[in-house]
């Protein structure tokens, strides 16, 4: 006869089965927190390079216009003057490729504290080897 406190097979397999679940659960929940943090990581370095683009283009947009009013002109002082903007435009966007590009050298691209997790509670569920 069994005790009222002592449960049946098929209690202990239902039990057994909604923890299961849960930490299926809570391992999915994590590589979803990990993947969002490593997107954001990704998009914020595809910004800075976008922004490094246009101002390239601001860049070879000043150059060609201080080429050629160099030719026209041959005067130095309008053609210091455009090829002066033209630098600054280049340095700002070289500073922006290299943050970009520092930017997306973090991120990772796979979840590894959950990959880390999933195999310490695969290793914890095995029975243990007999010796």
């Amino acid at each position: 006869m069994a005790r009222d406190n002592e449960r049946t097979l098929g209690q202990l397999v239902a039990d057994a089965s909604g923890d299961l679940s849960s930490i299926v659960k809570g391992e999915i929940q994590l590589a979803k927190l990990e993947i969002q943090a490593d997107v954001a990581k990704g998009g914020k370095g595809a910004g800075l390079l976008a922004g490094a683009g246009l101002f390239g283009l601001f860049a070879l947009g000043f150059f060609l216009t201080t080429a050629a009013w160099g030719l026209v002109a041959a005067g130095l002082p309008t053609w210091l003057g455009f090829l002066i903007v033209a630098v600054v435009l280049l340095i700002i966007t070289i500073v922006l490729a290299l943050l970009g590009k520092s930017a997306l050298s973090k991120v990772r691209g796979k979840p590894e504290r959950t990959i880390a997790n999933a195999q310490k509670t695969v290793s914890a569920l095995k029975p243990p080897k007999a010796s």
